[in-house]
This record gives structure tokens, sequence and C-alpha cells, in this order.
């Protein structure tokens, strides 16, 4: 059997004892760590916050919280790829389980060749969703920051009395003479700004 790449720390869960140590066995042969080894959800859980395993392996089916349960209380905190475990499929469960977190399956009887492929899909689904989150938010970011560009240079515009061309213009220096973003040298005017509006108020 080849080994990864990349070793990974691992969180495993199952309330078998057979079944914590194969996945303890088997994931140790592949080359990984396995940092955690729970059989309820609540001890998943407890463990992951204190050992940040990169993947979370975790049977659906578990004493006082299930595996999607688990799951989701643990990406409210962190981010992390979770693959779950059954021994037969249950739509209510698997229903739940839609959510971005759970990124594979697994179903008993489970092979080590199957083990291996369903940890390479989840770090690599777990990894283009992370990119495109880190887009969302940088768009989010320029949309921000474009709105306080426009702010201020209407706030320009009013104080010089100049047209739109001039007062954009004008911005650059209050960035530029300081080293800093243009957004940055909007965000002096705008603050400004108000600081006069509320003087005025007094």
């Amino acid at each position: 059997m080849s080994r990864p790449t990349r070793s990974l720390r691992i969180a495993v869960a199952d309330d078998e004892r057979e079944m914590r140590a194969f996945f303890q066995e088997v994931l140790s042969h592949l080359g990984h760590q396995v940092v955690a080894v729970a059989d309820t959800g609540r001890q998943l859980v407890e463990q992951c916050r204190l050992t940040y395993p990169d993947v979370v392996i975790t049977d659906i089916k578990m004493p006082d919280l299930d595996g999607v349960a688990a799951a989701a209380a643990l990406n409210r905190e962190r981010s992390v790829p979770v693959i779950l475990v059954t021994a037969h499929a249950d739509v209510d469960f698997l229903s739940r389980a839609g959510a971005g977190h759970v990124l594979a399956y697994l179903a008993k009887p489970i092979k080590p060749v199957d083990l291996q492929a369903a940890i390479v899909l989840a770090m690599l689904r777990f990894e283009e969703f992370q990119r495109l989150s880190q887009e969302a938010a940088s768009l989010r970011q320029a949309l921000e920051d474009r709105k306080i560009v426009e702010r201020a240079k209407r706030i320009v515009m009013k104080w010089l009395r100049l047209e739109e061309a001039e007062a954009y213009r004008r911005l650059w220096p209050v960035a530029s003479d300081q080293n800093r973003k243009l957004v940055e040298g909007a965000t002096t005017v705008v603050a400004a700004d108000e600081g006069f509006q509320t003087l005025e108020t007094m």
C-alpha cells in the first residue's frame, strides 16, 4: 500500500472498539498521525478542540451526539474536512450531512484503499472550498472598499467643489504620501468629515 505524499493529523470516532483499532492501524500505515480517538460524539468534539486535526473521520450513529451533529459543532468553531462512516444508508442522516463540511463518505466494511481515497478526496474538496471562500471574502472586501472610496470622493467634491475625476485624483496623495492604500486614505477623509459633522451639531 503506497503512502501519501503528505502526513495528516487525523481524529477518528466510532462507538465500536474494533473500528477504532482499525482506523489507528491503517491510518498509521498510510503515514498519518492519529491525534484523537473517541467513542462518542461529544468526546470527539472535546478532543478536536485540543488537538486541531487536519481531518475528522467519524461514524454517523454514536452515543450522546451523532457524527453529523459533531461535525457541525466542530465546523462552527474551526473549518475542518469531515469524512462520515456508516454501516448502512440512512436517508435522514445523509440529508442532514449535506453541509459543506462533510466532504466524503465511507460505507462499512471499509477497505484500506477506500479509506485512503476518501482522505485524498476530502482534502482536495476542502482545499477547493477554502480557495472559493477566500475569493468570496476578497470580493466582499473589494466591494466594501469601493463604497468607502466613492463616499470619500463625494466628500472631496462637496468640500473642494471639484468635478468627479479631479476629486478622485485628489484622493491619491492622501494615500500615497503616507504609503497607504487608496481605501485607507479614503477612510481618513470619511472619518474627518464625520468629525466635522459632529462639531457642527455641538
